[in-house]
This record gives C-alpha cells, structure tokens and sequence, in this order.
C-alpha cells in the first residue's frame, strides 16, 4: 500500500500546500481520504482523472471547506470531461450530500449525483477494491469520523480534524502509519476542536502505531516546533506531512 500526501496544510491552503488530502493506492486501485481545497491539482500530478476507474472512491472524514471543498472541482472534471459512465463513491458523513451541492451552488440537493454516488458511513467496516475502511467518530464541532484503511495487510490510520480521544486510539491501535493532524502548538489552545502535536505524538504512542506522520499543519506554526513536539511524545520515527511526500506502507 502506497500513501502519496496531496495536501497537508490546516485550515486553508498554504503557498506549500494545497489542503488535506492523501492518495491511496494497493493493487491497481486508489482511493482518496479528502478533497481539500487545491487538491485536485494535486492529484492530477500523480494520476490521469480521465483514466477508466482513476479513482475507487472518496472518502470524506468531514466537510469543512479544508476537507471536500474541491469535490466540486471533480465533478466538473468527471461530468464535462471524462469518458466513464460510473457513479465515483463519495463516503463520508450524512451530511457529505448537501454539503457538496451547496459548495457547487445546486439548487437541487441531488444536483451531483449524476456524477456521485453519496454513502453514508456506518458501524460495519465498508469495502472498497482492496481496502477495508473503518471509522470512528471525531470530536470536531461538525460531524467528524477519523478513517482506519486497511489493504494487503498494511493499515494507514488518519485522525481527520479531532481533538484527542479514546475512539481514535482504539481505532489506530497497531496501525502501520498514524496519520495525525497537529493543529496546536504547546499547551494553551481551545478544548475539543484539535489535537496539538505534542497529542498527535502521544496518542500514536499509546495506539503502538509504527510510524507517525503529522499532518494538518497551520502556516502560523513553525514546522520544527510541531515535529519536535510530536516526537518527544511519540516514541517512533516521526515525519511532517509534505505535499508530493510518498510513504510504501
């Protein structure tokens, strides 16, 4: 299993990065966790959208704008510009179907399904090709999930937007990557939105993931602050998240 980060940044893009996006990829099949802003420029650096079955699937943790808002950009590319004739699997929260309508501005709330077929996450693991996709709720002001995808025996977990919790770290437990966001520096930040780097390390730490990535990175924070942070708590190797960084699982 391959991970390639598409975008990275926190909140919006970044003159670096697009925002949170990761491409996925086992056996011939790919899927994608988010579609943040910028991302679908990303994305076409790795592969061709008008390839026959490019994607598998989306998969949305959440929609704030940082996280789906370029599922409008691709179903432009797929309604004006591609040849296939199938509905892409957009899964996510039971919001994710309103949410992307009235990004692209239909009145009408089945507006996109032409081109999507929205599904709802549940309890059951949910397969994809390969993958096996698992999820847990968030804590986030919206409704949230973090995303366990698991292929060829290898598993990537990705926090999507969460202040720490018991749920995630269940949900990592033994993951071969921790793929945390780490919004927060030190110790002083607002309870129940976001993880800081130094939780990001610790909640990787007890999950006993193997590696850690932090990601979701807020341009007013200095990256070697964040990953020290994340590393001092983590005791693992540690990396920052970059747009175009490529990770064999």
């Amino acid at each position: 299993m391959r991970l390639t980060v598409l975008g990275c940044a926190g909140s919006y893009p970044s003159a670096e990065s697009p925002a949170s996006s990761y491409l996925i990829e086992h056996d011939g099949h790919r899927i994608v966790l988010d579609l943040g802003n910028g991302s679908v420029g990303a994305l076409q650096g790795h592969i061709a959208l008008t390839w026959p079955g490019a994607l598998d699937a989306v998969v949305l943790s959440h929609c704030h704008l940082d996280h789906c808002a370029d599922l409008g950009s691709l179903y432009v590319q797929r309604h004006y510009y591609s040849s296939t004739t199938e509905r892409l699997p957009v899964l996510g929260p039971s919001d994710s179907r309103s949410r992307a309508v009235g990004i692209y501005g239909k009145a009408d709330e089945a507006g996109l399904d032409e081109e999507f077929d929205f599904v709802t996450f549940g309890r059951e693991p949910m397969l994809v090709g390969p993958f096996t996709i698992e999820v847990a709720r968030a804590v986030h002001p919206v409704e949230a999930y973090s995303v366990r995808v698991t292929a060829g025996g290898r598993s990537i977990t990705y926090s999507g937007d969460t202040a720490i919790n018991d749920r995630l770290i269940d949900l990592a437990r033994d993951t071969d990557v921790a793929l945390f966001e780490a919004s927060f520096i030190g110790t002083d930040f607002p309870p129940g939105v976001h993880m800081s780097a130094g939780e990001a390390g610790r909640a990787a730490r007890e999950a006993g993931a193997s590696r850690l990535v932090v990601t979701h990175l807020v341009s007013m924070n200095d990256p070697a602050v964040v990953l020290a942070e994340a590393t001092a708590a983590f005791d693992g190797p540690a990396t920052l998240a970059a747009s175009g960084l490529v990770i064999d699982v």
